[in-house]
């Protein structure tokens, strides 16, 4: 029962913030595909030094919720990213993972959208989590 009112609460909490919003995100991962895809990108072009190497590292780190989705999946973890990689180097569109296949597919034509909300909390995160580590190992 617990469950149940845990999973309702959660869905009633995600209808409201995208609500309070007015903003969707393309789910299934493909926020972080994108993201991932062009950090690399530019890391090419604009990056000089130690800076690479954040970058990169940055954008290697956004693409753990699609690694989490194939592995929950029971996808294999790297063909997934390596077709999740391709398909977003050709194509515009957003580029998520098929949970049903492990193949890549357009998540705003299957209807699987994220919270904009959630995607800019996770971003902050990321930021701010590792600087309080750091923080913590110097003192």
């Amino acid at each position: 029962m617990t469950q149940i009112s845990d999973a309702l609460r959660d869905g009633f909490r995600s209808v409201k913030n995208a609500i309070e919003d007015k903003c969707l995100i393309p789910g299934a991962g493909a926020f972080e595909v994108a993201c991932s895809t062009h950090l690399l990108g530019a890391l090419k072009t604009s990056a000089k030094g130690r800076t690479k190497l954040g970058v990169q590292a940055f954008a290697e780190a956004m693409l753990v919720i699609p690694k989490t989705l194939a592995s929950n999946g029971g996808f294999d973890v790297q063909d997934a990213i390596v077709g999740l990689q391709q398909e977003a180097e050709e194509t515009d569109a957003p580029v998520g993972l098929d949970l049903k296949s492990g193949e890549p597919m357009d998540p705003v034509t299957e209807g699987v959208w994220d919270n904009y909300r959630v995607k800019r909390q996770m971003l902050h995160s990321w930021c701010v989590i590792p600087s309080h580590i750091w923080f913590m190992l110097t003192r």
